[in-house]
C-alpha cells in the first residue's frame, strides 16, 4: 500500500483547526477551559498552526479518574487544547486508518458500532456450530510504541507528521514503551489500527469468513472445532510476536452455550442481556429515579439518561427485565 504523503497543509488549513475545534467542544460547551480556548479562537488556531508547522506540539498535559462501568478503568484526558489537535489530525487522517480495515472490525469507525457488531455476531451464531472468542489481556496498556509507530510509518510519509505522532504516543507510559491512554480520540485510532493487520491474517491467511471484532474482542465462528483450536494457536504466535502482546484464555464453545460479547448473550434466535448489563441498568435506572426525586435532575435530562440505556436492552429479548425495573 502506497504511504500517504503531503497532509500537513490540509491539517493545517485554518477551516480545518477550527471544525477541530467544534468537533472537541461537543458535549463540553461550557466548561472553564474550553471557554476560554473558544473566547481567543484566532489566536489559538494560529498557535496550532504554528506548532503542527514546527513538528513541535503541546502533549501530555493529562487529568486521570476512575469509571466503573462496565468495570473499573482508569481513564486518561487530555486538556483540550491537546483534543483540538487530535481532531485536527484526525480528521485528515481518519481515511487512510479507515482505509486498512475490514468490513467486520466495528469500533470506533462511523456507521458500524456495538449494534451493527452485534447484528453481524448474530448471523454467524445462526449460521455455525462453534465459536472462538478471543481479546487481548490489557489491551489498552500493553500497546507497544516500537510496533505501533513501525506500524503508522508503513502509513504514511510525511516526516512531521510521524514525528507529531510519536509525541502524541510517548506522552504516556504505564511501563517502558507500552500504553496508550483510554479516552483519547488518537488512542482510539492507534488501538484499532494496532489490531488490523491480525484481521486480515485471521481473513486472509487463515481464511475465516465469519469473523467479528470489537476493538480488542474477537470472535470467529466455524462448524469444525478443530479448525478453531488451530486458528487459536497460529493468532496466539501472531499476537505475542507481531503485536508484542498476550491474549487472555480462550473461549471455545458451541454457538448454542451463548457468546458473551459487547454486553449481551448471543445463542441461536435468542440474545439476551449479560449479568454484567443487566446489572448495570438497574443501577443506572435507580440512580436517574434517584436524581429525579431529589430534584437534582428535570425531567428533560433524566429522559436523555434513560433512553440510551432503555435502547441497549431492545436490542436483546429483554422486555420483561425492562419493565420490571422501570415500572416497579
Amino acid at each position: 500500500m502506497k504511504r500517504a504523503n503531503h497532509l500537513l497543509s490540509a491539517i493545517v488549513d485554518p477551516d480545518n483547526l477550527r471544525l477541530a475545534f467544534w468537533k472537541a467542544r461537543k458535549g463540553k460547551s461550557y466548561a472553564e477551559e474550553v471557554q476560554r480556548y473558544q473566547a481567543d479562537l484566532e489566536s489559538n488556531v494560529l498557535l496550532l498552526h504554528q506548532q503542527i508547522m514546527s513538528g513541535q506540539v503541546e502533549v501530555g498535559d493529562y487529568r486521570y479518574f476512575k469509571v466503573f462501568d462496565p468495570k473499573e478503568r482508569q481513564i486518561c484526558a487530555s486538556a483540550f487544547k491537546e483534543q483540538v489537535l487530535h481532531h485536527a489530525l484526525m480528521n485528515v487522517c481518519h481515511p487512510f486508518f479507515e482505509r486498512t480495515q475490514v468490513e467486520y472490525s466495528f469500533a470506533s469507525r462511523p456507521g458500524k458500532g456495538v449494534h451493527a457488531a452485534l447484528h453481524a455476531a448474530e448471523g454467524f451464531t445462526r449460521q455455525y456450530r462453534y465459536f472462538l472468542k478471543l481479546d487481548v489481556r490489557k489491551f489498552f496498556d500493553s500497546i507497544h510504541h516500537v510496533v505501533l509507530k513501525t506500524q503508522l510509518d508503513r502509513m504514511f510519509k510525511e516526516e512531521k507528521l510521524l514525528l507529531i505522532f510519536a509525541q502524541i504516543i510517548d506522552s504516556y507510559v504505564v511501563q517502558p514503551s507500552r500504553g496508550v491512554p483510554i479516552g483519547n480520540l488518537s488512542s482510539q485510532y492507534f488501538a484499532n489500527h494496532y489490531l488490523s493487520s491480525l484481521d486480515h491474517f485471521i481473513k486472509e491467511k487463515l481464511c475465516i469468513s465469519a469473523y467479528v471484532r470489537y476493538m480488542d474482542d474477537m470472535v470467529l465462528w466455524h462448524d469444525e472445532r478443530s479448525v478453531l483450536k488451530e486458528c487459536q494457536q497460529m493468532i496466539e504466535i501472531y499476537v505475542e510476536e507481531q503485536l508484542s502482546c498476550a491474549l487472555k484464555p480462550m473461549l471455545l464453545n458451541y454457538a448454542s452455550a451463548g457468546l458473551p460479547f459487547v454486553g449481551y448473550v448471543l445463542r441461536p434466535y435468542n440474545t439476551r442481556l449479560s449479568q454484567r448489563s443487566r446489572k448495570r441498568f438497574v443501577q443506572k435506572m435507580r440512580n436517574i429515579e434517584h436524581k429525579h426525586d431529589s430534584g437534582k435532575w428535570t425531567e428533560a435530562q433524566c429522559q436523555r439518561h434513560a433512553l440510551p440505556l432503555i435502547a441497549f436492552t431492545q436490542h436483546a429479548n429483554a422486555k420483561a427485565f425492562r419493565e420490571k425495573i422501570i415500572f416497579s
